[in-house]
Formats: C-alpha cells, structure tokens, sequence
C-alpha cells in the first residue's frame, strides 16, 4: 500500500458534535434530549498537533489490518515506533503504509501475498511516523 497524498494538520476551530451513548429501539433520540458531552474529532484523532500529518491511503495491501483504498490516516511523528505499530516508511522516495516487525527487522503488509520489507536491505528507508487513526468516508 503506497500513500498516495500527504496533507497538514491545520487546526483552527474546536467542533463538538453530539455524542450518542445508547441507541433507541425503533429510531433516533432528539439531540435536545442528550445531556452527555459531545466529542470534537480533533481531540480525538489529534494528540500533537505540532507532530501531526494526514497521509491518503492508496491500494488495498493493509485491507486485512482495516485500512483502504482512499482512507485518511492520522500520523504522529513525535512516537517512538514499537514492534506491531502500522508505521508512515519513506523508502526510495516513496511513501508506504506497513506494520513494523522490529523482531525481525521488517515491515509487513497486511496482504500476506507482499513480499516483506527489510529494514537492513533498505539504506534508504527512513519511518516518517506512526499511524494513530483512521477516517474512513461511507459517503
């Protein structure tokens, strides 16, 4: 799975949207009747906004991991990448979506038809941050 696209995090407004704890039988409770806090997607998805990137997925190599072909990812340079994170890699220029297997110095599709990516084959390979989110539009 390469990224097709980077894009900033530009967070100017705070924007609370109603937050439904409990579903209703037969349709919808009014918003009026909800006294629980809302939730603002940046506080959500965003820990450090100063480290903080999008990345547009294109392909379907991490389709097994849940994420597709047009999905936003959220990525935080400031992590410190561990064994099993789904990692941003820079590799020849390129950048790819994959889980890092620090056990055997790879990085792995979820398509288990990719071939692995050596971490010690690479010299032009360089983790640019780890994915900590996914917006995923049905619509």
């Amino acid at each position: 799975m390469n990224i097709a696209e980077t894009l900033p995090t530009a967070i100017q407004t705070q924007l609370t949207l109603p937050l439904y704890l409990h579903s209703a039988q037969a349709g919808f409770d009014s918003p009026a009747d909800e006294d629980e806090p809302g939730v603002d997607l940046n506080d959500l998805l965003v820990r450090r906004a100063a480290t903080t990137f999008c990345a547009r997925v294109r392909g379907e190599l991490m389709r097994d991991d849940g994420l597709f072909d047009g999905d936003l990812l959220i990525v935080d340079r400031s992590l410190y990448p561990a064994h099993g994170d789904i990692v941003v890699a820079a590799l020849d220029g390129e950048l790819l979506c994959r889980r890092l297997d620090l056990r055997n110095s790879r990085l792995l599709a979820a398509d288990s038809s990719a071939e692995p990516l050596s971490l010690h084959d690479s010299a032009d390979l360089r983790i640019e941050g780890v994915v900590t989110g996914s917006v995923r539009q049905h619509r």
